[in-house]
């Protein structure tokens, strides 16, 4: 009888690990099946490429919401000596940015930290590169609010955009209880939220056509993920979706002086492991926003690319595959919405 029990249980365990695999290997090919229309052949084994997936705009924004925001962005009312908008530090016909190390605000007062593009930002899992704002309404209110940027209050703005008939006419029109700090924290956030940069050559690429990328090209995304830079920069906005430390391998604040804007997530928490963590930007439009870096301190994409390499991945890329990099991540440069404005 033992031996008959042994026997039954050595089979049954048998069973079941031919179960366990097999259910393992079909949720294999199921993972596969999903990422190969997203894979380009790169003559690579298709398992190892982290997916990159193209934007879409976001749907169902209400489009007289949206011109609303657009006349509220670039209107420098919201500052305090009318004289700064959002459009002066988020330029739409200069990439997002304004392509300065820092930003000016009112009566010529200097930022502490490199603005980041607005494009795309409603993808972006928080706001600022410390991620304060969880949402494009929450973040509205802060650069209205800093003294060193529009250096307005709530107050302020709203007494004086109540003056305008046709704008506050046009509130009352929109929103139920017209014009309120909500309401145009929401028309920015709308309008903010059209701001998707569409049809770059690499989301053409991934959709199938595949003359859209050269060879040096290519070459370059397969450094960019056998580099191991998919690791924190993947997803819709190849970044924009996690938290990373700078200096993950290489200390980059060393012999630096360390600024309050350095501390990154640590002044939202408080927590010592947040110390020096920052939200990973995206690179999308990478080659339209420099000067690169939460401290604008490095003026070219190759020279980011080198850096981020040291610090982040702890080696030094070959020149050849910089060059590589850098021209796969201009493939990322889609349309630009509103800049004609």
């Amino acid at each position: 009888m033992r031996v008959d029990r042994y026997i039954f249980f050595i089979v049954f365990s048998v069973i079941l690990l031919v179960a366990v695999l097999a259910l393992r290997v079909m949720d294999w090919r199921e993972q596969q099946d999903l990422l190969r229309p997203l894979t380009p052949r790169l003559g690579v084994t298709e398992a190892v490429l982290p997916p990159i997936l193209p934007l879409e705009p976001i749907a169902g924004l209400d489009p007289e919401r949206v011109a609303l925001g657009e006349r509220l962005f670039h209107d420098p009312r919201l500052s305090a000596d009318m004289t700064v908008s959002c459009a002066s530090c988020h330029d739409l016909a200069a990439g997002g940015a304004d392509g300065r190390q820092f930003s000016l605000g009112i009566g010529g007062a200097v930022g502490a930290i490199n603005a980041p593009t607005v494009f795309n930002s409603a993808y972006s899992l928080a706001q600022f590169w410390d991620g304060r704002a969880a949402t494009l309404e929450e973040q509205v209110g802060e650069p209205l609010q800093s003294p060193i940027e529009m250096g307005a209050t709530w107050s302020q703005v709203l007494g004086r955009l109540a003056l305008d008939d046709d704008l506050a006419a046009t509130f009352s029109r929109l929103y139920p209880d017209g014009l309120t700090a909500a309401n145009l924290a929401d028309a920015i956030a709308t309008f903010e939220r059209s701001l998707v940069t569409v049809n770059s050559r690499f989301d053409r690429y991934l959709r199938g056509d595949e003359a859209a990328l050269n060879a040096q090209e290519l070459v370059g995304y397969e450094r960019f993920l056998s580099s191991g830079c998919a690791s924190c920069h993947q997803g819709k906005l190849v970044g924009g979706n996690m938290y990373q430390r700078f200096g993950v391998l290489s200390d980059y604040f060393a012999g630096r002086p360390v600024s309050p804007s350095d501390l990154g997530r640590y002044n939202v928490t408080g927590k010592e492991e947040d110390r020096f963590v920052f939200k990973v930007p995206s690179l999308r439009n990478v080659a339209e926003t420099a000067p690169y870096f939460h401290d604008g301190s490095v003026k070219t994409l190759k020279m980011a690319v080198s850096l981020m390499a040291r610090y982040q991945l702890g080696h030094d890329l070959p020149a050849d595959d910089i060059d590589a990099i850098v021209a796969f991540l201009k493939t990322l440069s889609g349309e630009l919405p509103g800049a004609q404005q």
